[in-house]
């Protein structure tokens, strides 16, 4: 029964990371449903983000490699995107350091998740009216100062429902990136990130945890990678000739069917 679960949380972290949707939403709400809601539940959530960052940096591994060969040689444009992808992450790391606690805290419930599903929803649509013509057409051509304003807009996603993927990529386009330069960098930005709270997550609840957990973690990391895979795949296709306006109307939608469920007392969703 666990490894059930376990499975179903891989999917569904996978398929939605790198979507405008909100996995660790997505998550909570599953995990309330099939009550997977303890501490090491919440260990297991963050852990199995590192499933879909292996998906990530195998399909955007010619980059990577090209950038390791490009430090050891010197390059300019490795050091300047370095430089760029550390900026972003450091407000993430701070920020997270300081109200990581208190927001899982008061924050990790399936009606704050709705509600911030909704209003994020309305800032997609807000900014799919708004944006205009890009001044920046690929993560190269990024300063300092843009990455510095990604990574700040990151920090929103600390709030569950809001969506990591999200807030950078529709920051970013905010902010005069082009779609597909947005996405990039929030897939670049997402490798730190997520790795980086998977590990001090493991490491700061590993009193929790058992070598019986393996099988557990070794699932979820499974089938969120391959998920996670066929996910990002698929959207760097989407976008090259679609919005995210459709995300939105999904936000919406989910948000209101978990908030209407639990007034009426249909869904016993766990706090």
């Amino acid at each position: 029964m666990f490894l059930a679960k376990a499975a179903v949380m891989g999917v569904v972290e996978g398929l939605t990371e790198f979507l405008p949707i909100s996995s660790t939403g997505h998550l909570i709400l599953t995990g309330s449903l099939l009550g997977f809601t303890d501490d090491k539940s919440k260990v297991f959530d963050i852990a199995i983000q590192t499933g879909a960052i292996f998906a990530v940096m195998i399909v955007y591994w010619q980059r990577l490699r090209d950038t390791v060969t490009g430090l050891g040689q010197g390059s300019a444009q490795a050091r300047r995107f370095t430089l760029n992808v550390a900026i972003a992450f450091a407000p993430a790391v701070v920020l997270g350091l300081a109200f990581g606690k208190a927001i899982k805290a008061h924050l990790f419930t399936p009606t704050v998740v709705a509600t911030t599903f909704i209003l994020g929803a309305f800032v997609i649509l807000w900014a799919e009216r708004r944006v205009s013509e890009s001044r920046i057409e690929s993560v190269d051509q990024m300063t300092p100062w843009d990455a510095l304003k990604v990574g700040l807009v990151q920090c929103f996603a600390m709030i569950p429902g809001t969506s990591r993927s999200g807030a950078t990529i529709i920051g970013g386009m905010l902010l005069g990136l082009s779609r597909k330069a947005a996405t990039d960098f929030s897939f670049y930005l997402a490798m730190p990130t997520l790795i980086g709270a998977g590990v001090y997550s493991l490491y700061k609840e590993r009193a929790l945890l058992a070598m019986s957990d393996l099988p557990l973690f070794a699932v979820g990391l499974l089938l969120s990678f391959v998920s996670a895979w066929i996910c990002v795949r698929w959207l760097l296709r989407y976008i090259s000739s679609h919005t995210f306006t459709p995300f939105a109307w999904y936000r919406i939608a989910f948000g209101v069917l978990v908030l209407v469920t639990a007034h009426f007392g249909w869904v016993t969703w766990s706090e």
